[in-house]
C-alpha cells in the first residue's frame, strides 16, 4: 500500500514540475496574440478537432489570445464531389469558378468553421465563427499566376477564377471579439473591390492577419515536422535571409516553398515570429510554446 501511495505522490510532484517549468513561458506569452492555421486532413478526424480546442482553450486560460485561421480543401472535394461538380487543378491550385466558389464558401463558412467553433465551445470557451467578409477583415484580390511551363515567349497568365489573395486586413473585428475573451475561428474567404467573393489559401490568409495582429506567434500546422535540412533532419530555428537562401538553393522545394514565404511576409509584416510544424503530433501546440525548444522550425527576422 505505501509503495502505491509514494508512486502516486511521485506521479503528483512530476506534474507539479512540468507546471512550474510552463511558468516561463505562460508569462512570455501573457496577453500575446497567437495566430493559429489549422487544416487539411486533421480537420476530418474528430479526435483531432476535438484535442485541437482543448490546446486552443488551454492557451486562452493562460492568458494568451488565441486567433483561429483554418482550410477545408479535403471537405470541398468532398462535397463538389457530391453535388457533382468537376474540379480542375492548374499547377496545384484549385481553378474556382462561380459554382464552385459558392461551395467553397458553403464549406468554409458553414459545417467547417462551425465544427471547430463548437469543439472549441464544449472545451470551455467562447467562440465566434466568421469569414474574411465578415467586418471587411480581408478584402481581397484576385490571384494572378504565370504558367511556368508555357512553351509561349510570353508569359502566359493563369486565369484560376475566384481565387484571390489579401489586398488589405482591418483586424478590428477580430480585436473586438478578443476584447470579449471570445476566440476568433476565421474561414479565409474575402469580398474584393469589386464586390465578389473570393477563396484564399489559408496558409496565406493566416500569415496576413498574423502580419496585421503584430502577432507573437504565427502557427502554422502542418503534415510534416517542419523545414528539413539536405539530409531531411529538422532544422529548429532559421532566419529570414537563412531561409531564403534553402529556398535558392533548392534544399526547400515543392508545396514548402510557399509555406516558407508565407511565415518570411508575415515576420516581415510585424509578426513575432512564425512557425511550421507537425498538428498530427498530440498536443504539438503546448509544446511549441511551453518548451524551450519546441517542435517545429521557427522562422525570425534577422539580426540587427
Amino acid at each position: 500500500m505505501k509503495n502505491n501511495k509514494d508512486q502516486i505522490q511521485s506521479e503528483w510532484l512530476k506534474k507539479a514540475d512540468l507546471l512550474t517549468e510552463t511558468l516561463p513561458f505562460m508569462k512570455r506569452y501573457a496577453n500575446k496574440v497567437i495566430v493559429v492555421k489549422f487544416g487539411g486532413n486533421a480537420m476530418g478526424k474528430k479526435e483531432y478537432i476535438t484535442s485541437f480546442a482543448n490546446d486552443i482553450v488551454l492557451l486562452q486560460q493562460v492568458g494568451m489570445l488565441p486567433v483561429v485561421v483554418h482550410g477545408g480543401g479535403p471537405q470541398i472535394g468532398e462535397m463538389l464531389s457530391k453535388l457533382k461538380i468537376k474540379t480542375e487543378f492548374i499547377n496545384g491550385l484549385r481553378v474556382t469558378d462561380s459554382a464552385t466558389i459558392d461551395v467553397v464558401e458553403m464549406v468554409l463558412s458553414g459545417v467547417t468553421n462551425k465544427s471547430i467553433v463548437t469543439a472549441i465551445s464544449n472545451s470551455g470557451a467562447k467562440s465566434v465563427g466568421i469569414s474574411g467578409k465578415d467586418g471587411n477583415l480581408i478584402t481581397a484580390k484576385r490571384l494572378t499566376k504565370i504558367d511556368e511551363n508555357s512553351d509561349s515567349n510570353l508569359e502566359k497568365v493563369i486565369d484560376l477564377g475566384y481565387v484571390g489573395e489579401p489586398e488589405k486586413i482591418d483586424p478590428q473585428v477580430i480585436k473586438a471579439l478578443i476584447n470579449e475573451k471570445m476566440i476568433p475561428v476565421i474561414a479565409p474567404v474575402g469580398m474584393g473591390n469589386d464586390g465578389l467573393t473570393y477563396n484564399i489559401n489559408a496558409d496565406t490568409a493566416a500569415g496576413a492577419i498574423s502580419a496585421a495582429m503584430k502577432a507573437s506567434r504565427m502557427i502554422m500546422l502542418t503534415d510534416v515536422t517542419g523545414v528539413l535540412d539536405k539530409n531531411g533532419n529538422l532544422i529548429p530555428e532559421l532566419t529570414i535571409d537563412e531561409a531564403l537562401e534553402l529556398i535558392a538553393k533548392k534544399v526547400v522545394v515543392g508545396g514548402m516553398i510557399p509555406k516558407v514565404k508565407t511565415c518570411i511576409d508575415a515576420v516581415q509584416g510585424g509578426a513575432e515570429a512564425s512557425v511550421i510544424m507537425d498538428g498530427r503530433m498530440p498536443h504539438s501546440l503546448l509544446l511549441e510554446l511551453f518548451t524551450e525548444h519546441g517542435v517545429g522550425t521557427i522562422i525570425r527576422k534577422n539580426p540587427n
